[in-house]
């Protein structure tokens, strides 16, 4: 059973979101928050595997929200999905630094909803890694983003930083593998210790570090 809280300020939504959720035998909603503050608070008490996080709320925005939960060691194996009003929102690359695993357009479809719950939860990020690709290429480009080249990336094997440059450039786990000419189980143990090793909850911030430091650039 996954364990799902709803942050989002609109009663409606929670409760639109909450009888989808709980339709399905697989899914729970244990908690639902109006603020950001809320959801820590209420994360804390519940211990979600997902947060459903509206980006714009009172008191603290789901940002900040996130980057507190992010920051609980009682929460380490809880996982983010923001939830956007457009496709390409300001704030989502924000999100992604804050530590949210993924983003979620509010008007997706049922399944797709459920489906991204899932794979958030299974530790996987966003919906399709080349959705990766294309938000941190336009928030990058962004006149407030300054990289830093430093030696993270040192820590990792010659086989680990190939493969999250080719995570980074929007690959998934089996395009890795054609490549590489090795199992995908094989990619995603290298991914996980590449994670271990920089500190990185997901592959949403393994691939947000990856344009940060330059180990890879928007457009290569």
């Amino acid at each position: 059973m996954i364990r799902v809280l709803i942050a989002d300020d609109h009663v409606p939504i929670r409760r639109a979101f909450a009888a989808l959720i709980d339709s399905d035998e697989d899914l729970q909603v244990v908690a639902e928050a109006s603020t950001g503050r809320e959801a820590v608070e209420r994360a804390l008490a519940t211990l979600p595997q997902v947060i459903l996080m509206d980006v714009r709320m009172p008191v603290m925005d789901g940002i900040e929200a996130t980057r507190q939960i992010s920051d609980e060691f009682a929460l380490r194996h809880t996982r983010v999905l923001m939830l956007t009003t457009f496709d390409l929102d300001e704030y989502v690359y924000d999100a992604l630094r804050a530590g949210a695993s993924g983003f979620l357009l509010k008007d997706a479809q049922p399944d797709d909803l459920l489906r991204a719950i899932r794979i958030v939860a299974a530790g996987d990020a966003l919906l399709a890694p080349r959705v990766t690709r294309r938000l941190i290429a336009q928030f990058t480009a962004n006149d407030h983003y300054q990289p830093t080249t430093t030696g993270v990336f040192d820590c990792l094997t010659g086989r680990e930083r190939e493969i999250v440059c080719l995570v980074a450039r929007g690959m998934s786990n089996q395009d890795i593998a054609d490549q590489l000419f090795i199992s995908p189980l094989t990619v995603k143990t290298h991914l996980s210790h590449a994670a271990t090793k920089l500190g990185c909850r997901d592959r949403a911030q393994i691939v947000t570090l990856a344009f940060e430091h330059r180990l890879i650039r928007p457009g290569s």
